[in-house]
């Protein structure tokens, strides 16, 4: 198989909740003692993203999946790891030396409305990008591509004199995706782009993100909690738990042999036409907090398979005979 075009190794992102210095101070047994605490949002994630595919990361809301695309986009600065790209380490990079990374790699956000300026037309919002990559191009040139970008997306370019509010939630959409487009990037982190869609707008958009890979060899990180959504459009699928990652696999097998016992709760959720009685698997338990996380496997509070093992050993990632990745104790003892 060829090198990855995204590779994320041992990644870590935690949030310090401590404040200041004097904030910190607690006062237990007769002295003052210094008190820090953290999220711990990722911990120790490990993702390869080939060209081409769509790597689809999915889980419960608060497991991180977000926190690894704003990381992985440089939004956000890793607490410890390190994310290569194209064989070149990334994550240490700024200034001028991230530029070039900049216009191949493009973020598409979860709300149009708030990542859309609402003081620049939208004719403005997509010359911007442009003019930063290539300073070199004419206005002719840049006119031209915002107008190719338009089109591409299904927006008519007369519409650039507009402003953001002006459009529907899905046409607001549509623009996000042209202004990803229009420095021509290679890989795209999508953040759960149509969460917040009517359902026949989502798939609209999905048909739209399809096409533009196709056309121009694009990567996706695609963010979903939508399980329906990665059945029809991933290629491989990671699950999350808690800011860990506890299987990995190609959509197919995932969706037909999950092996971890959180991807089996996860996909019997799926709400299904033709089962008049579905068979939901009911967790036991409360999700932990991320602020004191678990002993062990994170999962094993709620896990019917958990043991001895499993509350005191973090579980790594397995190969199975599907060709995935797991990380789990009772799979790995022939236990599940």
């Amino acid at each position: 198989m060829t090198s990855p075009l995204v590779k994320i190794r041992s990644l870590e992102k935690r949030f310090d909740l401590s404040g200041s210095l004097l904030e910190q101070l607690r006062f237990e047994n007769g002295r003052f003692r210094r008190k820090q605490e953290a999220v711990h949002a990722i911990n120790g994630v490990d993702l390869d993203v080939h060209k081409g595919e769509t790597l689809c990361v999915v889980g419960e809301s608060g497991c991180g999946k977000s926190t690894v695309a704003r990381t992985v986009m440089g939004l956000l600065s890793p607490s410890a790891g390190e994310i290569h790209y194209d064989g070149e380490r990334i994550d240490h990079l700024d200034g001028k030396a991230v530029q070039p990374y900049r216009r191949k790699m493009q973020m598409i956000f979860q709300n149009p409305y708030a990542s859309l300026n609402p003081r620049m037309t939208i004719q403005q919002t997509l010359e911007e990008p442009i003019r930063f990559h290539y300073p070199q191009w004419s206005a002719t040139e840049v006119r031209d591509k915002v107008h190719e970008v338009m089109h591409s997306v299904g927006i008519d370019p007369d519409w650039g004199s507009r402003f953001g509010h002006e459009f529907s939630g899905g046409q607001r959409q549509r623009i996000a995706i042209a202004r990803a487009l229009a420095v021509d990037p290679e890989f795209i982190v999508a953040d759960e782009p149509i969460s917040a869609l009517d359902v026949s707008i989502q798939a609209q958009v999905l048909n739209l993100l399809m096409d533009a890979q196709e056309s121009c060899s694009l990567t996706y990180l695609f963010i979903t909690h939508d399980l329906a959504v990665v059945e029809h459009f991933g290629t491989r699928v990671a699950v999350m738990y808690l800011g860990r990652v506890c299987e990995l696999a190609d959509t197919k097998t995932l969706f037909a042999t999950p092996r971890h016992p959180y991807t089996q709760a996860l996909l019997s959720a799926i709400p299904r036409l033709e089962d008049d009685r579905p068979n939901h698997i009911r967790l036991q338990g409360e999700v932990p907090t991320p602020v004191q996380l678990p002993s062990g496997c994170v999962f094993h509070g709620r896990c019917p398979y958990a043991n001895d093992r499993c509350r005191q050993e973090i579980p790594q990632l397995i190969a199975t005979d599907g060709g995935g990745q797991v990380a789990c104790h009772a799979v790995e003892e022939g236990r599940l």
